[in-house]
């Protein structure tokens, strides 16, 4: 039960702080701790659908760790970490925390829309995975 609570913390937490200036709150060292305490908690699920989940918010907290911030790459996560956190909405089991789960992803891409001027989308992101193949 305690860990059920935890994770309705993290989630409500986690949408608060997406709701608010992201810029300001990038600089503050909670980002780094509230980003690892989501990925901690997607890996205790055990779940490989969430793998995509995990590696965006490693990417987005390694981004954020190395100092200048680029807006179109943090949008282009934020908005594919709320496509993703509404599809795997699906996975809670108790409604409270589906629910929690749903605004998260809501809040994602709102923060998304924040960072990048309001310019992420699907098209864009499968525009820009398109051009890091083609240079990889």
């Amino acid at each position: 039960m305690q860990k059920d609570s935890n994770h309705q913390v993290h989630l409500d937490a986690t949408a608060n702080f997406l709701s608010g200036d992201l810029q300001e709150g990038a600089a503050r060292a909670s980002l780094d701790n509230r980003l690892q305490n989501w990925i901690e908690d997607l890996k205790v699920a055990h779940n490989p659908e969430l793998h995509d989940l995990i590696t965006d918010l490693q990417a987005l907290k390694a981004h954020f760790g190395g100092g200048a911030i680029d807006h179109k790459l943090v949008g282009q996560l934020l908005h594919r970490l709320g496509v993703n956190t509404q599809k795997a909405a699906h996975f809670a089991q108790e409604s409270g925390i589906q629910s929690r789960i749903e605004n998260l992803g809501q809040a994602l891409l709102e923060a998304a829309k924040q960072v990048a001027g309001g310019r992420t989308s699907a098209e864009d992101d499968l525009r820009q995975d398109s051009a890091n193949r083609k240079n990889a």
